[in-house]
């Protein structure tokens, strides 16, 4: 047989895959953990770490740069503060947190089905925050702009197994530095209808997100039960490690806990360089700045949803570099998953996270890592899920894709096993018996559209097959992919109204700055 016809029926196939997985697949809004949580320490070695982190707080202290007014704050919480330094009387910051923080929290999408639930035995999955440069096969390593912006907004939308449509999925650079933020919420308010994240890059700019959720949200922005804000909007809220908050982020945390929203109190750790080199060393830090941050949200507001979060990688001690996807940093990760649910608060950590500055094996093995990692560990908010490459200076088309489907892999592993009398499989048994095969028993025919999970970027044909229809490898694929279903998009529907008060909310501020070209 020649080549052409076996070519021809290939191509074929590939086309219907395509054309059956480009559709925007209706999923759960959130995967629900039913599988345990993995521990690396037992309760001596927590309760060690927590000590630690109490001393940090009561001898060292948090500093609180260049905010009077959080430094009143922590005076009148009977804190002792010194200059810009805060010490902390033991277990002040705990009380404050166990007396208020909610344990999970809703964060509302416009479209209520994709409402998530962060916290207790649920992971929700985010796309890479905050690169710089794109990538992608055809054009390389280049500036992002605010079309990869929305492109990213739009591959996140469409993917059933990323739950949120993120914060800054790119830096577009190609927008002036005080008035991109207008852009990028607008998309995605405007492309997506999953929740999404707050600019806080000043708190007038979170201001500004709060301003435009009241106007997506309009009525429903209240709870009409209990009068109180809806949590419409999650926001990264970072330590400057080690020990120190700077006025960017309090500002902006402020902003966001009056009005109700989520703060995730991340510390943001590269160990070896802000933060001892030692996982213990590193866990008491992480923990330290994270109660104090929490702390004070629950200072602003009691009961403003928090997020212990945390960012911690390493760096070689032979080049300075930050390294991902190595033992140490998720020795960390799980260490700081259980003592955020001994505070009972949610957890952020985790992502796809790679030094490689392709999405080739080394990209693949360090995300893989930290992605699984993070799924035992009990992650219930995983920033970084999707697209990072080069230590986060590059957002990837390509490894978007890739990593969107490793975690719908991750999806399957949390839902856990199938004990049910389907899932138990006795009738296939009795049925077929021994040195037969199953694949044509009813058992089989009734389950195997769904019995196991279809990968969208493996290839598990026949080399033949492989070959002839290009003998791509999982990059090319995926680069595919990404095209096929920007072709495809079909953006939510808007009300037209809000849609155009939207827009003349951006023109209107974007025309009040004194230099209306920057």
């Amino acid at each position: 047989m020649s080549d052409a016809p076996r070519r021809r029926r290939a191509g074929g196939r590939a086309a219907k895959r395509l054309a059956r997985e480009n559709s925007v697949t209706r999923s759960a809004p959130y995967f629900k953990r039913n599988i345990p949580v993995f521990d690396v320490l037992d309760e001596s070695g927590l309760s060690l770490i927590e000590k630690n982190a109490e001393i940090i707080l009561n001898e060292i202290g948090i500093e609180f740069r260049d905010d009077e007014e959080a430094l009143q704050i922590w005076r009148d919480a009977g804190a002792d503060v010194q200059g810009e330094r805060v010490r902390f009387p033991v277990g002040l910051c705990r009380q404050l947190i166990m007396d208020s923080a909610p344990a999970q929290f809703i964060q509302h999408a416009r479209n209520p089905d994709n409402n998530v639930m962060i916290g207790g035995n649920n992971t929700v999955m985010v796309p890479a925050y905050g690169p710089p440069f794109v990538r992608d096969l055809d054009n390389g390593r280049r500036y992002a702009t605010i079309k990869d912006f929305e492109n990213f907004v739009k591959l996140a939308y469409m993917s059933p197994h990323l739950h949120h449509s993120g914060g800054t999925v790119c830096e577009p650079v190609d927008l002036p530095v005080n008035k991109r933020h207008f852009d990028m919420i607008y998309a995605h308010m405007r492309y997506s209808d999953k929740p999404f994240m707050g600019s806080v890059t000043a708190p007038e700019r979170a201001e500004d997100t709060i301003a435009m959720a009241k106007i997506l949200f309009g009525d429903d922005f209240i709870d009409a039960d209990t009068g109180v804000e809806k949590t419409v909007v999650i926001n990264l809220i970072n330590a400057n490690s080690p020990m120190t908050f700077d006025e960017t982020m309090l500002g902006a945390a402020k902003v966001y806990a009056r009005a109700n929203q989520a703060c995730v109190i991340s510390p943001f750790i590269l160990a070896g360089a802000m933060s001892p080199v030692t996982v213990a060393g590193t866990a008491a830090q992480i923990l330290a700045e994270a109660l104090a941050g929490m702390a004070f949200v629950q200072l602003i507001r009691p009961g403003a949803p928090v997020v212990f979060g945390t960012f911690a990688s390493s760096v070689s001690m032979q080049s300075g570099a930050p390294t991902f996807g190595t033992p140490e940093p998720t020795q960390v990760m799980y260490i700081c998953a259980a003592l955020a649910r001994r505070l009972k608060v949610p957890f952020r950590s985790g992502g796809g996270l790679c030094a490689s500055k392709l999405p080739d094996a080394q990209a693949a093995l360090e995300a893989s890592n930290t992605l699984q990692a993070a799924a035992m560990a009990g992650v219930n908010f995983m920033l970084h899920t999707a697209g990072w490459l080069e230590g986060g200076l590059v957002m990837s088309y390509e490894k978007f894709m890739m990593d969107a489907d490793q975690a719908g892999m991750i999806g399957v592993l949390l839902g856990g096993v199938d004990l049910s009398e389907a899932g138990q499989a006795l009738d296939a048994l009795r049925e077929v018996g021994p040195g037969q095969h199953f694949l044509g028993c009813a058992h089989t025919q009734a389950n195997f559209e769904t019995a196991f999970y279809r990968s969208d970027m493996a290839d598990n044909n026949s080399f033949e097959q492989w070959e002839a229809e290009g003998a791509k490898d999982a990059a090319q694929r995926a680069n595919e992919r990404w095209k096929s279903n920007l072709d495809s998009y079909v953006a939510p529907t808007i009300d037209e109204s809000v849609d155009q008060a939207l827009l003349q909310y951006v023109e209107d501020r974007k025309a009040s700055f004194p230099d209306a070209n920057y």
